[in-house]
């Protein structure tokens, strides 16, 4: 099985840390002492995949922003590791002429210009620094990797290349090609890092068109110049190449807007879309009981922000599951470590052991064994408390969200609008109950019933208008999908969302607070059935080579090929593909990435090798950013 994304980013980050040298034993027995300096892009890339004590085992002892000020270390070598702008170029250059370290180890994460490299070649020699500086090199590493099978362009700048940014009505050609050359750039990167040509696929007619051609030129011209190729056998290591190439399938945001603003039901995309969760650490607001027995009570709020990485064991195994399965494990894992607490605690009494009978003696000798593995045990005991802790801690938050905004409500809801179900009560109900969820809760649940439903009279839209203003609803993102709905040719079809739904079963009373249990009182558990989101369905229709209305005018194109003719777009290969990238124009979510993944998992595996989707998107979002994004956007004179 060929490596993911994110092990591969990483190797190459470490080699990139070990002065672009790949890492021996040697050197991490003893590294050479550095400084990283990084820019804000950087410092995302790295973030998610190297912990500080990862660095401070690749020889890293300080990591700096290139644009803070920073005192002089004239006898310790500095890696760079930034994107060639003209900016970060001249303060480059500036580090020079003070000269700031002993020498420089320039990693641009994309690839740097002529001109840009020749202004540092002549900084470089104004500042008679020219043997100083090491090594030069283009990582193509632009992009940031968040899972094993997830990665987006970028965090910092995002605005940039939001999906807002690429719909406005007033967005400029010059300004389109540069967005679509950012995401070009990092698509790049991805494919260079994993060492593979991918077969394009995308729709007609969009930006995810725009992208899939500009990235077929640029990997064409790169297989052109053989003597520079970033793809030949030399520059691939050994273990890349697979008989089968992968699938990478273009999609624009436009096809599917219903997705994103879907309240939801698993575990990392709830995360994601009530609490603070960016490039893997989520923030959870807590109250705290600042009063002292003379002032009395005065509840003040902190923050509280903790790392879901992936030695997490709970988190890899719960993440995409339902809530209350979450909820159900956190107390388990409780229950399961006071039982261990407990033998320890046991143990330690027993050591109080004494007599002189042959019986006791062996007694306490066995006490000792176990009080000794006991111990040896401890550690990992107490890492095992800590992660206990923090998805207590993570899972109350989403409780008490829950709770407030009857999310498990507009689940239920939007689940049935998607799939055609009945509902149980009106829209307008919910709407107009003050208790039910935010104002932006309420829009997110109409926009998903319009979006869903072919027929909405221009009396009922009035009528519900009227409604979500009541409701303190802003109706711009309204104004927006309406023009959307109409001048989408896309217009989405009622079995785009098909074959989902959701069926309530008994209340479950298991979830956990601090230290004790409470009741989940009215709130429902779900067994939901799996169904395919857009983005899956166009995904599984491209890999199996089905025949798909829907996906069978797609572009087809084949960087490999010499000549680009119009019978291009006939596919080549006869048997389904086995890898596939999923990248998403105009932004993506946790929702249709985890759907990839539940999708993945029900494939079986050929001749012994399992299919594997990696999602990728311009940008990671959740409800409340695109609601943003859309209000803007209705905002603007249509």
């Amino acid at each position: 099985m060929a490596a993911t994304i994110r092990e591969k980013q990483i190797a190459s980050l470490k080699r990139m840390l070990n002065l672009n040298a790949l890492p021996t034993k040697a050197s991490l027995q003893e590294p050479v002492w550095k400084v990283l300096v990084y820019d804000r892009f950087g410092q995302d890339i790295i973030s998610p995949l190297l912990s500080v004590k990862e660095l401070r085992d690749m020889g890293v002892t300080l990591h700096l922003l290139l644009h803070s000020d920073r005192d002089p270390i004239p006898d310790v070598p500095a890696v760079y590791f930034v994107l060639p702008s003209q900016e970060n170029v001249q303060r480059i250059c500036q580090d020079c002429q003070s000269q700031l370290y002993e020498s420089y180890y320039l990693n641009f994460i994309s690839a740097i210009s002529r001109q840009r490299l020749e202004d540092l070649a002549s900084a470089a020699l104004q500042a008679n620094v020219v043997s100083q500086v090491s090594k030069v090199f283009d990582q193509y590493l632009n992009f940031i990797s968040l899972e094993d099978h997830f990665f987006t362009v970028r965090h910092q700048n995002r605005d940039a290349i939001s999906y807002h940014a690429i719909n406005r009505g007033d967005v400029k050609d010059t300004e389109m090609e540069s967005m679509m050359d950012t995401i070009v750039s990092s698509l790049f990167s991805v494919c260079v890092t994993l060492g593979t040509v991918p077969i394009i696929r995308s729709p007609r007619g969009n930006a995810a068109e725009m992208v899939a051609e500009k990235l077929d030129k640029k990997l064409r011209e790169n297989l052109r110049d053989a003597r520079n190729s970033l793809f030949t056998t030399d520059s691939m290591q050994a273990g890349q190449f697979s008989f089968q190439r992968p699938l990478l399938v273009i999609l624009d945001r436009n096809m599917d807007l219903a997705t994103p603003l879907h309240h939801t039901w698993t575990y990392q995309a709830l995360a994601h879309d009530v609490l603070d969760l960016q490039l893997n650490r989520v923030v959870i607001e807590e109250t705290v009981d600042m009063g002292t027995p003379t002032t009395g009570s005065r509840p003040k709020k902190k923050h509280k922000s903790y790392d879901l990485s992936c030695t997490d064991k709970f988190w890899m195994k719960q993440k995409g599951n339902p809530f209350p399965e979450v909820a159900e494990a956190v107390q388990n894992e409780l229950e399961a470590y006071r039982s261990s607490e407990d033998e320890v605690k046991k143990l330690k009494s027993a050591m109080g052991l004494e007599g002189e009978d042959d019986g006791a003696i062996s007694m306490l000798s066995d006490h000792t064994a176990k009080l000794t593995s006991a111990v040896s045990s401890l550690p990992e005991l107490l890492e095992k408390k800590r992660l206990i802790d923090v998805h207590t801690n993570i899972a109350t938050s989403l409780l008490d969200h829950i709770k407030a905004r009857k999310l498990d409500v507009y689940f239920e809801m939007e689940e049935k609008l998607m799939s055609k179900q009945t509902l149980d009560k009106s829209l307008m109900d919910v709407i107009s109950d003050p208790d039910a969820g935010t104002p932006e809760d309420k829009m997110r649940l109409f926009i998903i019933y319009y979006i869903c439903t072919p027929s909405v009279t221009d009396a009922e839209l009035d009528q519900y208008a009227i409604s979500l203003e009541g409701a303190g609803c802003n109706l711009a993102p309204l104004q927006f999908v309406k023009r959307w709905k109409a001048f989408t040719k896309m217009a989405v079809a009622p079995s785009q969302y098909g074959g989902g739904g959701t069926k309530t079963v008994s209340m479950f009373s298991k979830l956990m607070s601090t230290g004790s249990q409470f009741v989940m009182e009215g709130v429902k558990n779900f067994v939901v059935k799996k169904h395919n989101l857009p983005a899956t369905r166009v995904a599984d229709a491209l890999m199996e080579l089905k025949s798909n209305p829907e996906t069978d005018d797609y572009r087809y194109f084949d960087p490999k090929m010499l000549r680009v003719t119009d019978s291009s777009s006939i596919p080549r290969n006869k048997s389904p593909y086995l890898e596939a990238m999923v990248f998403i124009v105009g932004g993506g979510n946790y929702i249709e990435y985890q759907n990839l993944m539940d999708y993945v998992k029900t494939k079986t595996s050929v001749a012994g090798i399992t299919r594997k989707i990696t999602y990728g998107c311009s940008e990671v979002f959740n409800a409340d950013d695109f609601i943003k994004q859309l209000t803007s956007l209705g905002e603007e004179k249509g």
